[in-house]
């Protein structure tokens, strides 16, 4: 089967590229390798899936999913049969910063990748949603089932609109697609924008680290190889039409056209001081913690029902907070260098 996997340089992106190499398929991986963080970090990533066994069934192209001329090209090029959809301009805090980034990238990106598959016959596209549409939400665990229409930043915001552009396309031309909400992804070759890259980079250098809401976060972390599960196990999958939905009652996580929404996520929310706790413990070090208010466009808690994805997947996370923060801080030291007593 031949994959098109956008943002294959990306943390999940390069993950999933490896898993579905694992398993045969031939995987075209796009990234258009911008330097919102460490273009090295990238660059390294891309080459540990190039010096992977299968990596004869791999080739890697810089491409911006904006960029509508050329993704025309590689798909009418390509003919994919399936689409994992993982590039995007990612981060809630740089959204007020740079907000055009998130318009260009995750709106008008994901449209190119929509027309893409239309165009082309695309068999299934899976793509990344966020559990930041919850937004204001406070019903815990968040249910796919519940009403997401009040997102408090402009991340959020496109990626609701990416699930509403998605079941158009479904609607209108049949197009299966799956959307998936992840909860807080974290494990080696991570984000550096990221929470535990943040704190570990924090306690190694010996200085203090920002633990914003005062340490009052719950955040429902889910390790990188239970998410690339979710997304392979969704891929295998092709979401269909829910025969029982209906208009006068309707179900927010499915339609009567092949689409489908779920959350990813470990469903066992930590509070922040307890999971900074976890990786002062894996590093051997204590940390410096400056505590700060709560920052704008951040929610509280997250906590997700996955019951949805096991249902109709067979999805099960398994790995617990202490084995994968190890994972992550055994790979951070060693891929800085770092000589801990």
């Amino acid at each position: 089967m031949k994959i098109l996997v956008t943002g294959a340089a990306g943390f999940i992106g390069s993950h999933v590229c490896l898993s579905l190499l694992e398993r045969g398929d031939e995987v075209i991986g796009i990234d258009n390798l911008n330097d919102y963080y460490d273009v090295n970090l990238k660059l390294d990533r891309v080459k540990r899936i190039e010096n992977h066994d299968n990596a004869v069934n791999f080739t890697f192209t810089k491409v911006a999913v904006e960029d509508r001329p050329a993704m025309e090209r590689l798909f009418a090029e390509q003919r994919f049969d399936k689409v994992v959809h993982l590039a995007a301009q990612a981060g809630v805090r740089y959204s007020l910063e740079n907000p055009h980034a998130y318009i260009d990238a995750n709106i008008v990106g994901f449209m190119n990748v929509l027309e893409g598959c239309r165009c082309n016959d695309v068999q299934h596209l899976v793509y990344a949603s966020s559990s930041s549409v919850y937004g204001a939400n406070e019903s815990m665990p968040f249910s796919v089932h519940d009403n997401v229409d009040h997102p408090v930043s402009l991340y959020a915001a496109s990626k609701k609109a990416n699930e509403l552009m998605a079941h158009t396309y479904s609607h209108l031309y049949n197009l299966p697609t799956t959307g998936l909400r992840f909860f807080t992804v974290y494990g080696p070759w991570g984000r550096p924008d990221m929470s535990p890259f943040l704190f570990a980079k924090a306690i190694f250098e010996e200085r203090p680290l920002k633990v914003f809401n005062y340490g009052n976060h719950r955040r429902d972390f889910t390790y990188i190889d239970d998410i690339v599960e979710g997304i392979v196990c969704t891929l295998d999958n092709t979401a269909t039409g829910n025969p029982d939905w209906s208009g006068e009652n309707p179900d927010a996580a499915s339609s009567k056209a092949p689409w489908r929404v779920y959350n990813i996520g470990a469903q066992t929310p930590v509070h922040l001081l307890e999971y900074i706790e976890t990786i002062e413990q894996a590093a051997g070090k204590t940390a410096q913690k400056e505590l700060l208010p709560m920052q704008p466009g951040d929610v509280p808690d997250t906590y997700a029902d996955v019951e949805a994805l096991v249902k109709d997947t067979g999805y099960r996370p398994k790995t617990d907070l202490k084995t994968g923060i190890k994972a992550f801080v055994e790979w951070y030291k060693d891929y800085y260098k770092i000589e801990t007593n």
